[in-house]
C-alpha cells in the first residue's frame, strides 16, 4: 500500500555495478508501495527482442552482454528509446527508478547515489556470480568503460564522476544492504515535508 506522504514522488536510485542500487530500489519501492522500473531490465528486454540470449544477474558481464553493449555504442537510439520511456514514468510519479540516466535527464524527484569502491564492488560481484575477484574486476571494468562512453556520447555526463544531480550520497562500503535501506528510509521520512512542499511548487510552474 502506498504511503500517502509519498504520493506523486519520483525516487531515482543510482550507483555503479555492484553498488546494490537494484536491491535498494526494489526494497524501497515495496516498502512504500511505489512502482519500480529498471533501466537495465528495459535494455535487457530490447536485447531479447534483437535475438540475444538473456538470463541471469551476471548477464551484463557475459560475452553476450558485452556484445550488446558494443551494439549500443554503435546504435545510440537503443538507449534513447529506453530513456524516453523511463522519463514518462518519472513524470507520472509514484515510482522508484533504478537508472543510470534519470538523475541527469529528469528535472525533479529525489536522487540518491550509492558510493562503493571498485574493490568492494568486484568482491560483491565475484561472490554473487561465483567468479574470482580478478575475473569480476576485469569484466566490471570493461562493462563500465563501454557504459560510460555511451552516456558521455549521448548526454555529456560522466557516470560515477559527475555527482551534481544527487541530493543524497550514501557511502555504503561498510554497510549491509539492510543498513543502507534503513538509512535511506530514515532520510526519506525526515524529508517528507520538504518533498511535499517542492512538489506543490513544481505543480504551479
Amino acid at each position: 500500500m502506498r504511503r500517502e506522504g509519498l504520493k506523486g514522488i519520483t525516487l531515482c536510485i543510482c550507483g555503479l555495478a555492484g553498488s546494490g542500487k537494484s536491491t535498494l530500489a526494489k526494497k524501497i519501492a515495496k516498502h512504500y508501495g511505489l512502482r519500480y522500473y529498471s533501466g537495465g531490465d528495459a535494455l535487457k528486454a530490447l536485447a531479447l527482442e534483437r535475438g540475444y540470449r538473456v538470463g541471469g544477474r551476471d548477464w551484463w558481464e557475459s560475452e553476450e552482454g558485452l556484445k550488446f553493449l558494443k551494439e549500443r555504442m554503435d546504435t545510440l537510439e537503443l538507449d534513447r528509446e529506453v530513456d524516453r520511456k523511463l522519463l514518462e514514468f518519472a513524470k507520472e510519479g509514484d515510482v522508484v527508478l533504478d537508472s543510470w540516466t534519470m538523475p541527469w535527464l529528469f528535472d525533479g524527484g529525489f536522487k540518491v547515489w550509492l558510493e562503493v569502491s571498485e574493490e568492494v564492488r568486484a568482491k560483491r560481484i565475484a561472490k554473487r556470480d561465483r567468479l574470482s575477484v580478478e575475473e569480476a574486476l576485469r569484466s566490471l571494468r570493461e562493462r563500465e568503460r563501454r557504459t560510460k562512453a555511451i552516456y558521455q556520447r549521448l548526454y555529456g555526463f560522466k557516470l560515477g564522476e559527475d555527482l551534481e544531480p544527487f541530493h543524497l550520497i550514501i557511502d555504503s562500503n561498510m554497510l549491509s544492504a539492510k543498513e543502507v535501506f534503513e538509512a535511506l528510509k530514515m532520510v526519506i521520512e525526515n524529508l517528507l515535508p520538504r518533498l511535499r512542499k517542492r512538489r506543490c511548487k513544481l505543480a504551479h510552474l
